[in-house]
């Protein structure tokens, strides 16, 4: 099965935006794939509020990402830290698809 990582904004309005993530992972595994979303998984054990567990989540993201098959990208901001996610995956050479932020894929 593909490891799909899902990119979607959380900080600007985390209740709002982990609710997405989440429809944003059920629509990846009715496709076949197994969603990883690390801003839904590094908040159960990390805290967002210190910077040291901030920065580790990030890496721990990026660790999943490296071992990801294709990375997910959804809705219409473009927040600073899915910049990251992108740049990083079109380092490694990781195919990226775009979605809208009802899941439906943009060319």
């Amino acid at each position: 099965m593909k490891m799909v990582y899902i990119c979607s904004p959380y900080r600007s309005d985390i209740e709002a935006n982990t609710a997405r993530a989440k429809r944003y992972c059920y629509f990846a595994y009715t496709h076949g794939v197994a969603p990883i979303a690390p801003h839904l998984h590094c908040p159960l054990f990390l805290d967002e509020n210190l910077p040291d567990e901030r920065q580790a989540g990030i890496e721990i993201g990026f660790e999943y990402l490296r071992r990801a098959d294709e990375l997910w990208c959804f809705g219409d901001r473009l927040t600073e830290g899915i910049e990251m996610e992108l740049q990083a995956a079109q380092h490694l050479k990781i195919p990226i698809r775009y979605f809208t932020d009802r899941c439906e894929e943009v060319q």
